[in-house]
């Protein structure tokens, strides 16, 4: 046997007052814990896009100085590697340094003579709600056309007057005079697969057990790519 529901004259009424006693509810269950995060008793939670970056152990493979390089910076090296794969004047400067061979290198200024050779930088050299920039290789997105690369209008805008040619770049020159391109023209072409820095983005949790920071935001790159991170 099915029980038969009874219908209410005005479900609707009914909805709403549920939903407001709900409401009520959560309100007091709120307001019994107040936090900073909160509004009248509402608690408020915000998600923040964050990339995570392993960012060591590196290790000190070479200190230069003033009066030897004509310049105050240090080599750090990241992830190690078979010797077998070093040719031997690579293999000599790790040995020098007294550290296992590294597969990337990069050199950093502005520490001045806090480290020495063999030290190593984990994560805790960072701090929450510093400011970073980060540099890495973008992802490469092979060769484009105009829409794509340029931001050209495309369908929709009639892009340069094309009438059948929706996508196309359009005019990119004179006949006689000039005779020819000039430099800079917004072309097809590769797109991606270049340097790019990008600036002021802040440092939203450091874990220094596993060595890793959390970036608020996106950095250039694909998943498992190497960055330099500049304070």
């Amino acid at each position: 046997m099915v029980k038969k529901q009874q219908i209410p004259d005005n479900p609707r009424a009914m909805y709403q007052e549920a939903a407001g006693r709900s409401l009520v509810k959560i309100c007091e269950r709120t307001s019994a814990k107040q936090s900073k995060n909160s509004i009248n008793g509402i608690s408020l939670h915000v998600y923040v896009p964050c990339t995570v970056i392993e960012v060591g152990p590196c290790v000190v493979t070479q200190v230069k100085t003033e009066a030897t390089d004509g310049y105050d910076a240090l080599q750090l090296g990241f992830e190690d590697m078979k010797e077998k794969h070093l040719t031997q004047p690579e293999l000599g400067h790790f040995k020098k340094a007294g550290v296992a061979p590294k597969r990337h290198l990069a050199e950093f200024k502005g520490f001045g003579n806090a480290y020495a050779l063999g030290d190593t930088i984990g994560a805790d050299f960072f701090t929450e709600a510093d400011f970073v920039d980060v540099i890495g290789t973008s992802k490469g997105k092979g060769y484009q056309g105009v829409v794509k690369r340029h931001g050209f209008g495309g369908v929709g805008q009639a892009t340069h007057g094309q009438d059948d040619r929706l996508r196309a770049p359009g005019s990119v020159g004179a006949c006689s005079y000039p005779a020819k391109v000039f430099k800079g023209m917004r072309m097809a072409g590769q797109m991606g697969n270049e340097r790019v820095t990008v600036q002021n983005l802040q440092i939203i949790k450091v874990i220094p057990e596993h060595n890793l920071i959390m970036i608020k935001g996106s950095i250039p790159g694909s998943k498992g790519s190497i960055v330099l991170i500049e304070k």
